[in-house]
């Protein structure tokens, strides 16, 4: 009988091998996203926030009246998640509810000047993040990055028929 020996298997650093320009596309999006998401969460954590947290008040903020579903679509969160969230956030005085005036029943979501005030530190940090994330990309690469991105996130929500020209 011929022993066999076992190679223990080389697993390659991101950006290396199926890690790498050869890997599948859905995979390096993950993988980018991973990277993105864990350094967000380390640039939130100096303001003590996490990143649904911020894209909770980010998102009532830019629509304010929005409902909790709303919020929750927009945020890419479940409702329940988002139900939480709101509930921590208006315990640290960043937002307050309110009954509707002619709707009592549904409650309606305002960010407070605290939370004012901690959404714009909390951009600091995201703006620190974005700047690295886009070194070395010229405007003109970040558009069609953009795009692209825009595209890949539509693409369910239309034929597949998109135009990815830089010109456009």
């Amino acid at each position: 009988m011929r022993k066999t020996i076992q190679k223990e298997p080389i697993i390659p650093q991101a950006g290396e091998g199926k890690r790498g320009q050869d890997g599948h596309i859905g995979y390096l999006l993950r993988q980018a996203q991973v990277a993105h998401r864990q350094r967000m969460e380390r640039a939130l954590s100096t303001v003590g926030l996490t990143p649904p947290q911020f894209a909770v008040l980010t998102m009532l903020v830019a629509y304010p009246g929005a409902s909790g579903a709303d919020i929750a679509r927009l945020s890419l969160l479940t409702p329940q998640t988002v139900s939480v969230i709101v509930g921590n956030l208006e315990r640290m005085g960043a937002l307050a509810r309110t009954h509707h005036a002619t709707h009592g029943r549904i409650l309606q979501m305002e960010v407070t000047g605290d939370g004012r005030q901690l959404l714009a530190r909390c951009r600091e940090c995201v703006a620190a993040v974005e700047r690295e994330l886009l070194k070395g990309l010229s405007p003109a690469h970040e558009a069609i990055l953009r795009k692209w991105l825009v595209h890949v996130a539509t693409l369910s929500q239309d034929s597949g028929q998109s135009d990815l020209s830089a010109s456009g």
